[in-house]
C-alpha cells in the first residue's frame, strides 16, 4: 500500500514538472514579433541630435544594441569621468551609453538639471561622476526633460523601440521586438552572469523588477 502511494506521488510530481516545462516551452518558443505584426506604425523622431543621418529614436536603439553586443560584465564601481569602460557596467550604463552615442551626454545634462532644479533631486552632495548613474536621479531627469508616456504594458501601440523604461530600482531601453501579446522586450543589464540582455520581461509569470515608475521618450 505504501509503495502504491509513493508511486502515485511520484507520477503526480512528474506530471506537474512536465506540465511546467511544456508551459514554459510554449511561452518562450523563441518567436518574436514586431510593430507590423500588430498594425503599429513605427515611430521616427524628427530630431537627429548628433547629425549622423539617423533619427534619435532609431539611433538610441541601435546604440543600445551596440553596447550590449560587447556583453559587459556586471560591476558596480565609481569611475572618474563617469562612464565605465564598455567591458563593465550596470543597468544605468545601458541608457547612458545609448544616449551619449546618440548625442545626449547624460552625465553633463543631468548635472546641469541638478544645478537648475536642485529641489527636484534628493541629492545631499552632487557628484557629476555618479549622479547620472543612479536610477532615482534619472527618473527625475527624464520627468523634467523627456516626454512621459503610458506605463500600461497592454497599451502596446504606445511602446516603441528606443523608449526608456524605469522600474522601482532598475532601468532599461525598450526593444523593437515584441512577445506574442505585443508587449515589448526590454534591453537591460540586471545581474552578474547575465547571458541575454534583450528579454521578454513582461511575458514572464513573475515580475522581478517591481512596478513601472516611468516610460519616457527623448524629444
Amino acid at each position: 500500500m505504501k509503495n502504491k502511494k509513493k508511486s502515485i506521488i511520484l507520477i503526480s510530481g512528474l506530471f506537474i514538472i512536465c506540465s511546467v516545462v511544456f508551459f514554459f516551452l510554449f511561452l518562450y518558443n523563441g518567436k518574436t514579433y514586431g510593430n507590423s505584426d500588430f498594425g503599429i506604425a513605427e515611430y521616427k523622431s524628427q530630431i537627429d541630435k548628433d547629425g549622423d543621418g539617423i533619427d534619435d529614436q532609431t539611433d538610441i536603439l541601435q546604440n543600445t544594441r551596440e553596447y550590449i553586443n560587447n556583453k559587459p560584465a556586471y560591476k558596480s564601481e565609481y569611475y572618474i569621468g563617469g562612464y565605465p569602460t564598455g567591458d563593465f557596467g550596470v543597468c544605468t550604463d545601458v541608457v547612458g551609453y545609448a544616449l551619449k552615442n546618440s548625442g545626449y551626454d547624460v552625465m553633463i545634462l543631468l548635472n546641469d538639471d541638478v544645478l537648475k532644479n536642485p529641489d527636484d533631486y534628493d541629492i545631499e552632495e552632487s557628484d557629476i561622476n555618479i549622479d547620472f548613474r543612479r536610477v532615482k536621479n534619472l527618473i527625475v531627469y527624464f520627468q523634467n526633460t523627456a516626454t512621459s508616456l503610458t506605463t500600461d504594458i497592454n497599451d502596446i501601440s504606445q511602446w516603441q523601440g528606443g523608449d526608456i523604461i524605469i522600474f522601482n530600482d532598475h532601468i532599461g531601453i525598450v526593444s523593437d521586438k515584441r512577445n506574442r501579446s505585443g508587449q515589448p522586450f526590454i534591453i537591460h543589464h540586471a545581474y552578474p552572469g547575465q547571458r541575454e540582455y534583450e528579454e521578454d520581461l513582461f511575458g514572464r509569470p513573475i515580475n522581478f523588477y517591481g512596478e513601472i515608475r516611468g516610460h519616457f521618450r527623448i524629444s
